[in-house]
C-alpha cells in the first residue's frame, strides 16, 4: 500500500495540481488585491466617494452588513472577469503556438500532393514537341 502511495503522490499530475494551486493561490491574492486596493477605490472615485461597505440595516441587537455583502459580489465579478481576461491572453498565445507547429509539420500524403503539383508544373512548363 504504501509503495502505491508513493507512485501516486509522485506522478506528474499530482505534482502539476499542487503547483498549480500554490500558484493559483498566489495569484488569487494578487487579483484581490488589484480589486480591493486599486480598482474599487477608483471606482468609489468615480462615484463620487461612495462605499458599499457602510450600508447595514440594524435589527434590534444585530446587524445586517448588506452593503459588505454588494461590495464582495462586486468584488467577485470584477475578479472573475479579470481572471477571465487573462485565460483569454493565455489561450491566444497558446493557439499561436500551435498554429505554427501544424505549419511546420507537413505529413506524407500533403509531401507527396506537392511533389505531385510540382512534377505537373515543370511539364506543363516543357514547350511541346
Amino acid at each position: 500500500m504504501w509503495n502505491d502511495f508513493k507512485k501516486f503522490a509522485i506522478k506528474g499530475n499530482v505534482i502539476d495540481l499542487a503547483v498549480g494551486v500554490i500558484i493559483g493561490s498566489a495569484f488569487g491574492k494578487i487579483v484581490t488585491s488589484l480589486v480591493k486596493d486599486m480598482i474599487m477605490p477608483l471606482i468609489g472615485l468615480m462615484m463620487g466617494g461612495f462605499d458599499f461597505t457602510k450600508f447595514s440595516y440594524h435589527f434590534g441587537k444585530s446587524e445586517i452588513k448588506y452593503g459588505q455583502f454588494i461590495q464582495t459580489v462586486l468584488d467577485f465579478f470584477i475578479i472573475s472577469f479579470s481572471v477571465f481576461v487573462f485565460v483569454r491572453i493565455l489561450q491566444r498565445f497558446k493557439r499561436k503556438e500551435e498554429i505554427t507547429k501544424e505549419e511546420e509539420t507537413i505529413d506524407k500524403k500533403e509531401e507527396l500532393l506537392m511533389e505531385i503539383r510540382d512534377l505537373l508544373k515543370e511539364r506543363s512548363e516543357q514547350p511541346l514537341r
